[in-house]
């Protein structure tokens, strides 16, 4: 049966379950929906494990959809399991990250995980901590008010006098769903284009129309862009936020290139009439492909956890003069893998003169893998994130259960 937002739930599970979506038909009139999905897994494969089948099977079942809450804050503080979840977004600087994590690393907060976006001169984090001491969540209204303070003092040293403010759930969302919506309520779709001209070439730059379609009653949203993973995910996720319900689409890959036509519709009924509507849809889904693409250089790092690794890591990160464009941090049992894509502080490549200097200096202490990204290619996302089990989804949500 029909719901509101119930193609980007399934969505959001093949996506966690780091399948790829190479084909996509989706229909949903009246009170029932059809959807088809073509997917493979990380290498082209087909999936044969029976075990995944089955547990495709039974997540894609009914579930309940959980209510989230909002308050208008810039740090937003709430328990999930035996962890403490802090949500930040602030407008991003050299270093910004190194000294969130200095802050919580000196009140005694362990990062067990975490995930870092930046995009036209914003950051949005999304950080679990637990207690240093006891691995518990922190329930002390006194500590984690001192912690808030701390951090927003921190971020109120980034913002100009004309800085936005932002929404925060307090109930679990899902992290790569909260972290759009974080940059989305931070309007960080204006100007983007001109600001983000420097880290993507205008061959990155997606090809979006906003059509209409008569005879149907539908606006039509036509999106062409380089292929990569999770872009479904992602243009769904907007649309969905931005209130608009997806009745039909069909999506498909051709080589590295993707082709995804929605025929969309607002939860009022209404479809987009006036150019100011169109031309917002076209800034914010670009926006939201946008956010996730990484070329560069990536950095693996593989340690056994201690409190104030991060806090470390981005120091010594910060000290070589490389800037954190994306990051993700997760820790299981007591090991702890950190990826960062990174740039130089001028957004330039990396000069690989300043990566050894980083495998002396950390290298007695943690394992470091160096990939080039490539620029066209869903590989990034697959075997850079995926495969070290901390791209948030399922996975997450399984370790804080």
């Amino acid at each position: 049966m029909n719901k509101p937002g119930i193609l980007l739930e399934v969505v959001q599970v093949l996506t966690d379950l780091d399948l790829i979506i190479t084909k996509a038909y989706i229909s949903s009139d009246g009170g029932w929906f059809m959807d088809v999905f073509h997917v493979t897994d990380q290498q082209g494969n087909k999936i044969a494990d029976i075990k995944t089948i089955d547990y495709i099977e039974k997540a894609l079942g009914p579930k309940s959809q959980e209510v989230t809450t909002w308050a208008d804050k810039r740090v937003g503080v709430h328990s999930v399991g035996g962890h403490t979840a802090i949500e930040l977004i602030a407008r991003d600087r050299p270093g910004l990250l190194s000294e969130i994590s200095a802050v919580l690393a000196n009140l005694h907060f362990n990062v067990v995980a975490a995930e870092v976006w930046t995009h036209n001169r914003r950051i949005a984090c999304v950080l679990y901590v637990n207690d240093d001491t006891t691995s518990r969540a922190v329930a002390d209204p006194t500590r984690l008010s001192v912690m808030e303070d701390q951090l927003k003092n921190l971020l109120r040293g980034c913002e100009n006098d004309e800085a936005g403010r932002t929404s925060f759930s307090m109930g679990f969302t899902h992290v790569d769903r909260r972290l759009h919506q974080m940059l989305f309520a931070d309007r960080d779709y204006e100007g983007g284009i001109m600001a983000t001209e420097v880290d993507h070439p205008p061959s990155f730059k997606p090809k979006i129309t906003v059509e209409r379609c008569e005879d149907k009653g539908y606006s039509v949203v036509t999106v062409r862009c380089k292929d990569r993973a999770k872009l479904m995910f992602d243009i769904v996720c907007t649309l969905t936020d931005m209130q608009y319900v997806v009745f039909h689409a069909t999506i498909s890959s051709d080589g590295p290139h993707a082709t995804q036509e929605y025929y969309i519709r607002h939860v009022d009924g209404c479809v987009l009439d006036t150019e100011g509507e169109k031309e917002r849809v076209i800034k914010c889904l670009e926006a939201a492909i946008r956010r996730r693409v990484s070329e560069g250089l990536s950095l693996e790092l593989c340690a056994k956890d201690r409190v104030g690794l991060l806090s470390e890591v981005t120091r010594i990160l910060r000290e070589n003069g490389l800037s954190v464009s994306r990051a993700g941090v997760m820790t299981i049992g007591e090991q702890a893998t950190n990826v960062f894509y990174v740039r130089d502080a001028s957004g330039n490549p990396v000069d690989m003169k300043i990566v050894e200097a980083l495998r002396k200096e950390i290298g007695h202490t943690m394992l470091l893998n160096v990939k080039k990204t490539p620029a066209s290619s869903r590989e990034p996302e697959a075997r850079g994130w995926a495969k070290t089990s901390f791209f948030f989804g399922n996975l997450l949500e399984r370790f804080l259960a």
